[in-house]
């Protein structure tokens, strides 16, 4: 549901996996929230090991921890570099799960106006369906797929 009497988006959320893609979809989220005077939430949803036992799980929870602390970084220092004497207001959310749902639930809970998302770079979802492609069918907020 769109609020009356705003001008541009409240909330972006743009997802970010620490591929070329989503980080080009991060820069360009970036300038869109510096100009409408948005918050940006960077996402990130850390993977799930869904293979082996207790101890795989714990090393590939550890490993998304670092992954997730490593992205914030250079978010954090990109930022700087780029401000340019204007500050862009952004947090940085992560979370483990898939990565549609984990979009989904912050855009959700975040009440984003707008999703930014970098195109797939696998082939073979060109099949099955990449992340941006099922945000865009659920509809539910406008949608860029950044290339």
């Amino acid at each position: 549901m769109f609020e009356l009497g705003t001008d541009g988006p409240a909330v972006i959320v743009v997802g970010v996996d620490g591929t070329e893609s989503s980080m080009r979809a991060a820069a360009y989220a970036a300038g869109l929230a510096r100009r409408q005077g948005s918050l940006l939430a960077v996402v990130y949803i850390q993977p799930m090991g869904t293979l082996g036992g207790a101890e795989v799980g714990v090393a590939v929870a550890q490993a998304g921890r670092e992954a997730a602390a490593e992205l914030e970084r250079q978010l954090r220092e990109s930022a700087e570099r780029a401000s340019h004497g204007t500050q862009i207001r952004w947090e940085f959310h992560t979370a483990q799960g898939d990565a549609y749902g984990g979009i989904v639930e912050h855009a959700d809970r975040l009440k984003a106006d707008a999703v930014v998302i970098g195109a797939s770079e696998k082939a073979g979802h060109r099949f099955i369906g990449s992340v941006a492609v099922r945000l865009v069918k659920a509809g539910r907020w406008p949608v860029t797929v950044v290339p």
